[in-house]
């Protein structure tokens, strides 16, 4: 099991260079069946603000819908709140992230921000480390 961060995401929507073709291979390999990957539950609305803004509502939706048929959400709750406020991260978003990955037993985050996620105790790889290697 994979999370993805939100980044990732944003990066396949928006077509956002250079990135968007890793994000493309990543995803279409999940929708293969390679590999199980999970969102956090807020990265669903961190996905609609930023991409409905760029291309309007109807893609944004349509594009959730999609991904929601190849990625499942992470299931979480106040306990999980709690232990994301507890780890030593300065971006509290990422936190929520590690508190998702940690709750859906994800073996890695993937992530641009690698760096952000020093202190998370599940590891983040870049997308092009999680194509060579880890899927």
């Amino acid at each position: 099991m994979i999370l993805f961060d939100t980044d990732v995401l944003i990066d396949f929507a928006l077509d956002r260079q250079p990135y968007s073709e890793l994000a493309t291979e990543l995803l279409r390999r999940i929708e293969r069946g390679s590999e199980d990957a999970s969102i956090a539950w807020h990265s669903v609305t961190n996905f609609y603000y930023i991409v409905g803004r760029e291309r309007g509502d109807a893609m944004a939706r349509e594009f959730i819908a999609h991904l929601l048929h190849v990625v499942s959400v992470a299931t979480t709750d106040t306990e999980d709140a709690h232990f994301a406020m507890d780890l030593p991260m300065a971006d509290f978003e990422d936190a929520m992230q590690v508190a998702a990955a940690r709750a859906c037993d994800a073996r890695i985050i993937v992530t641009r921000n690698v760096r952000d996620y020093a202190n998370s105790p599940v590891p983040a790889a870049h997308p092009s480390q999680a194509l060579a290697g880890f899927i």
